[in-house]
């Protein structure tokens, strides 16, 4: 299974080992007690490097301890590396794959963790798993991008590697041929102090000028509302920017209010997603962890 982290982590038993780290060393756990909610066994040396990760099956799991019935290595020590490294929160799988990459390891390995709190886990088979988050700015950081951050630090979500693709909101006002004698965006932010022309803000609901509208469908929407008229216009909507992709995609759309919309590997959310719908998006990309 790629990039195995189980959760939570009371699933994993960190020990002494009191035999050989082998298969005939191994087979000497049967018959002994494990705790009922303990999947895995991470076995060290009691002096020495070496250290394996073991899947274990129990005689049942009602009683708080139960023999153990089954047992077999996930990873043997030649297979399985540690690291302590207290900034990773082991309950978190895309902290634990990013760490994982961040050191080399291959798909037929797994690492070991002593991380935030002490506790420990593992990941096994990691492998890259990129979600690309497509987004439009100003404002930096680009809110989705930074959403996508803060849900992945806390949320049970499978691991998974995020990437920014930015829209960059002057590049395309830029690209506006000829130049317009005025801008008009959406919403006001930083980041267009210096666009070679005047700048507004439809939110704001300045009076009519002669201008280009940098905006997506719902920004043209409004236009008409206020105004009677919809403008020439350089389309900013990340859906349609898009577009079909072979690979997994969060992105938002401001004709979709609420709840979230799956198109192939496209999920779109709302253009104002609270983390909820961010996080329902992620786990419809990337499954729950």
């Amino acid at each position: 299974m790629r990039n195995l982290v189980p959760l939570p982590y009371r699933r994993v038993s960190y020990q002494t080992a009191d035999f050989p780290l082998t298969d005939d060393g191994l087979r000497t756990i049967v018959g002994r007690e494990a705790y009922r909610h303990t999947d895995y066994i991470v076995y060290r040396e009691p002096a020495g490097p070496a250290i394996a990760v073991a899947a274990v099956e129990k005689q049942s799991r009602v009683p708080l301890f139960s023999p153990i019935t089954r047992a077999e290595w996930l990873s043997p020590p030649a297979r399985t590396r540690s690291v302590t490294d207290h900034d990773v929160d082991t309950g978190i799988p895309s902290a634990m794959l990013a760490k994982a990459l961040d050191l080399g390891l291959g798909p037929d390995e797994a690492l070991v963790v002593v991380g935030r709190y002490e506790h420990v886990n593992f990941i096994a088979h990691p492998e890259q798993f990129e979600v690309t988050i497509v987004e439009a700015a100003p404002p930096d950081p680009p809110k989705l991008w930074d959403q996508v951050q803060r849900v992945l630090a806390v949320a049970p979500i499978g691991a998974m590697v995020p990437r920014l693709e930015r829209i960059d909101l002057r590049d395309l006002a830029a690209g506006v041929q000829p130049r317009p004698d005025g801008y008009l965006f959406p919403c006001r932010s930083s980041g267009f102090e210096d666009m070679g022309a005047p700048v507004h803000f439809l939110d704001e609901r300045p009076a009519r000028a002669d201008w280009t509208l940098v905006g997506c469908e719902r920004s043209l929407q409004i236009h008409e509302h206020h105004y009677g008229d919809r403008p020439p216009a350089a389309d900013i909507c990340p859906r349609r920017l898009t577009g079909h992709r072979d690979t997994p995609t969060l992105l938002k759309c401001c004709l979709l209010e609420r709840g979230i919309q799956r198109d192939g590997n496209v999920v779109t959310v709302p253009w104002g997603a609270t983390l909820e719908e961010v996080e329902e998006g992620l786990k419809e990309l990337v499954g729950p962890a």
